[in-house]
């Protein structure tokens, strides 16, 4: 089974450097492209995470959201990926909206910024091909490494506490992370200028006044100097 390739990926940097013979490794960010990813992807859920998925259930996020589906690859080795998706309950009115189903990173991997990179990958395609406004995702409440990941890093914030959610009864944080529109920073903009003008109102006026007196300060620079030039130049040498 071969998915579709969606596009190039733009992620590529340093994960480590060897200290023996200096040769740099690269782990790339991409879209799952085969079978195989999706097959990687599960064995390095089941090595790093407690909340395990079957193989159905990956295959159902790579037909239906193949955009969302992100894998960090060193050597032709599946190092960490990210599992997301798009809100598909039939009976929510909430405007359209990403989720992060998994994040994990094999533990040599860890602390290297795999983890920021993958759910950067992934959210910015939620709201230019899904016109999500906002990702949601659920940690446990005793993984504070995670937590401040979501947090700190990436700009999620708690949106409600959801009491035993996972199988062994701990309780969730249920997080968002609302994007930005495009023309949001337009607005601001304006916003911001509209309340400079009502602070100043004749910040306008200012400006022309200020522009008329260099104006004529200039021109009467230039007719002292050119009268002083004129006269010493027509003064006859006394004798």
């Amino acid at each position: 089974m071969h998915l579709p390739v969606i596009r190039e990926s733009t992620w590529q940097f340093t994960v480590y450097q060897s200290m023996t013979n200096r040769n740099t490794h690269y782990t790339t960010i991409q879209h799952v492209l085969q079978m195989q990813d999706i097959i990687e992807m599960q064995h390095c859920n089941l090595l790093c995470l407690p909340e395990n998925y079957q193989m159905r259930y990956y295959l159902y996020h790579a037909a239906s959201w193949p955009h969302l589906l992100m894998v960090a690859e060193d050597c032709g080795k599946i190092v960490g990926y990210v599992l997301a998706k798009m809100d598909d309950e039939a009976d929510s009115d909430d405007p359209p909206h990403g989720h992060i189903t998994s994040l994990s990173v094999l533990r040599p991997y860890r602390k290297l910024g795999l983890a920021t990179k993958l759910m950067q990958a992934a959210q910015e395609q939620m709201p230019i091909i899904f016109q999500a406004q906002w990702v949601s995702l659920h940690v446990r409440k005793s993984n504070t490494a995670a937590f401040h990941l979501y947090s700190k890093s990436l700009g999620y914030e708690i949106h409600k506490l959801e009491a035993r959610y996972y199988a062994d009864k701990e309780d969730a944080y249920d997080m968002r992370k609302y994007f930005k529109k495009a023309d949001d920073k337009g607005d601001d903009k304006s916003k911001e200028k509209q309340q400079q003008t009502s602070e100043n109102p004749e910040g306008g006026d200012d400006d022309i006044d200020k522009l008329l007196k260099s104006i004529e300060k200039s021109k009467g620079a230039a007719g002292g100097g050119g009268g002083g030039s004129s006269s010493g130049g027509g003064k006859k040498k006394k004798k």
